[in-house]
């Protein structure tokens, strides 16, 4: 899943980047109110980590811009002030959840996966396609009972097409958000790892779990509900 940091304490952006990077989010940064509404406006984020105390527009008034914008991206602010009254200032323009500083990254990280859940129908850490079984809020993964050891890249490729089971993703939209900036669409690489997770998810299975629709991209789905996608 891929994330938008915003944040222009550099201290707390390298020590966030690092705990997101080790949970396997693709992160974004921006440490002004400009950059990140730039970016909000030409990449497609899960979820936006936003300061309140930012240069530029102020993390409030880019909170506002988004939702005004129509997007309905979850939204977790920041501030370093134990003030009621932000607190109720930003929830109201939009914003999903709030954090003061300083907190622990195991809460920023739960907050991440509840606010995600709000908006589809998961609803709770686990995600079952079949027989297959993703905790994400441990990052494991089985198939059939079996354990399936995933790298860290294998892993947010295989959560974004559980969390999207039974659509077909196209090789853009998995760039979008599973990768950083500035990763080709058209490079191999998406294939690579999608003949990986084949390797690991769907050996020896009488029912592969992962389809390729040609010209469309990659469906995670039983068969049944592959043949009805493809048709």
């Amino acid at each position: 899943m891929r994330l938008l940091l915003v944040e222009d304490d550099l201290g707390i952006v390298r020590f966030l980047e690092k705990g997101l990077r080790e949970a396997k989010y693709a992160v974004d940064v921006a440490v002004d109110g400009d950059d990140a509404l730039y970016k909000v406006a030409v990449n497609e984020y899960d979820a936006i980590i936003l300061d309140i105390m930012i240069p530029g527009p102020d993390g409030l008034e880019v909170c506002s811009a988004i939702r005004n914008s129509g997007s309905r991206v979850p939204v977790i602010m920041l501030t370093a002030r134990d003030d009621v009254s932000d607190r109720v200032r930003g929830l109201d323009l939009g914003a999903d959840d709030y954090l003061t500083k300083p907190f622990q990254v195991s809460e920023l990280l739960a907050r991440l996966r509840a606010v995600m859940r709000r908006g589809s129908s998961q609803t709770s850490s686990l995600i079952e396609v079949s027989n297959l079984k993703i905790d994400t809020a441990a990052q494991t993964v089985s198939r059939g009972g079996r354990r399936v050891m995933l790298t860290a890249r294998e892993y947010a490729v295989l959560e974004y097409l559980a969390r999207n089971a039974g659509r077909v993703i196209s090789r853009t939209e998995l760039t979008e958000h599973v990768w950083n900036e500035g990763r080709d669409s058209f490079s191999n690489v998406i294939d690579v790892h999608i003949n990986h997770l084949r390797q690991k998810i769907d050996r020896d299975s009488e029912e592969p779990l992962i389809h390729t629709r040609r010209g469309a991209g990659y469906i995670l789905s039983a068969p049944a509900s592959a043949t009805e996608a493809g048709q």
